[in-house]
This record gives structure tokens, C-alpha cells and sequence, in this order.
């Protein structure tokens, strides 16, 4: 299976913003090298136009914080193309319908939005299991859990058991203290781990991942897919060194 590559846009109060690990309340209008300003579709279309990625995930920060999903932004996105990967703070089976009907192509459950097992199976039994994600939401190792989710362990590789128990099939690796940092994911042996014991899984990882070394290392972990936000935006990934890990090797 090729390497797909991921560009990341965090969204909130309708522009892009510059994540650094995870704290949100203080993420500033994002920076980029495609666009001039933090306008989300004009940075989209960068990457279609620029580097040739036809997908995109999106963390709608405001509907993570609870409010409505921004629909209409999914669809200007979709319009250039864009297979979407979008996490809008999915709590319950009730929030996926909004995002069926939007066309979105995968759903991102985040663990620390979830509810638990039971509510993560009925999410699959909705939407189909390949097109849900659950992004393993971890903060310097330790998983993130909702207030009240009951998974009944607070260990990485027994919440994704239990996931795969409920019928998973696709799981996100996301250390959200490493995120913008550039200090590597620290998932890497958590990966290869899932990647060995659990080969029917399809891997994605990210956060924090510096350059193409860090990206190599993850593939030959088990990663499928790789999310990359901030060494997309300030050049430290480029056309060309996309065009190497994405080609023949």
C-alpha cells in the first residue's frame, strides 16, 4: 500500500490556525507559505495546486468546543476536490448524520470526544466502518478520555482493543502535546506495536512530525497515512520531497 500524505488545517472562528500541543485558547491566525492570509479554502487550494494532495484533514475546532459543524466550509473544500477527513467533536451516533449528508469521506471520532465503546460501535454501524476513523487522542503518552466515557482502561492499547472489539478498522496516533511543535510524534513505538500485533488496522499517525526523516520512520513503523501540518506550511516538506515519499521507492 503507498504512502498517503495528509495536509492538516485547524479551524476556528472560521479561519486557520496555528495548533501548538494542544493548547487551544491560545492557537493564533495561521502562517503559510500557500496563502496570504488564513483563509482555509485559500490554503486548500495551495495544496491541490501546489503539491498535488488531493486529501485534507480538518479539525473544526469549534465543534470539538461544542458548537454546530461548519457544513457549509466541508462543502467549499470538497468543491476543489478535496477528500475530507474531518473531526467536529463527534459525541454520539446523533452528530454523525450532518456529516453523512455533507459528503464528508471520513469521519474522525476523537477519543477525548466519545463517549466509549458502545457509542463508538453504533457510530460504525451508521456510518460503515471504513469510513470512521478514531483518533487515539493521547497527551505526552497518556490517552485522553471525555468526562465520563467509560473504556474501562487508561492504556493505549487497550482503548484501541476495545475499539477494535467494536468494530474498528482505521486508527489515528495523535499525541496532541506534540502537535506544531516539531518534536517528533513520540508515538513511534506505540505504532509498531499496533502495526505488528494488529495488522488488519489501517495506521495513521502525526503531531509534531519535524521532516521527511520522521516521516520515513513512521512508514517503516506501519503507518499508511501521515498527517503533516506545520512542516507542510513553513517549507520544511516541499513538492519535492513529497513527490519522493509518495513515488517509488
Amino acid at each position: 500500500m503507498s504512502l498517503q500524505i495528509l495536509p492538516v488545517l485547524d479551524i476556528k472562528g472560521g479561519i486557520a490556525v496555528h495548533a501548538v500541543a494542544g493548547r487551544r485558547e491560545d492557537y493564533r491566525p495561521l502562517r503559510s507559505r500557500f496563502h496570504p492570509e488564513s483563509d482555509p479554502v485559500g490554503l486548500a487550494r495551495g495544496f491541490v495546486e501546489i503539491l498535488n494532495l488531493r486529501g485534507l484533514y480538518l479539525a473544526d475546532l469549534d465543534a470539538i468546543g461544542g458548537a454546530p459543524p461548519s457544513l457549509s466550509l466541508y462543502q467549499s473544500l470538497q468543491a476543489l476536490g478535496l477528500n475530507l477527513w474531518v473531526d467536529a467533536g463527534i459525541r454520539s451516533v446523533a452528530d454523525v448524520p450532518p456529516l453523512l449528508e455533507a459528503g464528508v469521506a471520513t469521519i474522525v471520532v476523537g477519543l477525548e470526544s466519545v463517549s466509549g465503546p458502545e457509542e463508538l460501535a453504533r457510530i460504525l454501524e451508521l456510518a460503515g466502518r471504513d469510513r470512521v476513523i478514531l483518533s487515539l487522542d493521547l497527551r505526552e503518552g497518556q490517552v485522553v478520555t471525555a468526562l465520563g466515557s467509560n473504556w474501562g482502561s487508561t492504556t493505549p492499547r487497550e482503548v484501541a482493543a476495545s475499539a477494535i472489539v467494536a468494530g474498528l478498522r482505521r486508527l489515528l496516533i495523535l499525541d496532541l502535546a506534540r502537535v506544531g511543535t516539531g518534536r517528533g510524534t513520540g508515538t513511534g513505538p506505540l505504532l509498531g506495536e499496533l502495526s505488528r500485533d494488529r495488522p488488519e488496522l489501517a495506521l495513521a499517525v502525526g503531531g509534531g512530525i519535524a521532516g521527511i526523516g520522521d516521516v520515513i520512520g513512521l512508514e517503516r513503523a506501519g503507518a499508511t497515512t501521515i498527517l503533516l501540518g506545520s512542516t507542510l506550511h513553513d517549507g520544511r516538506i516541499g513538492p519535492r520531497e513529497l513527490a519522493e515519499l509518495t513515488g517509488p521507492r
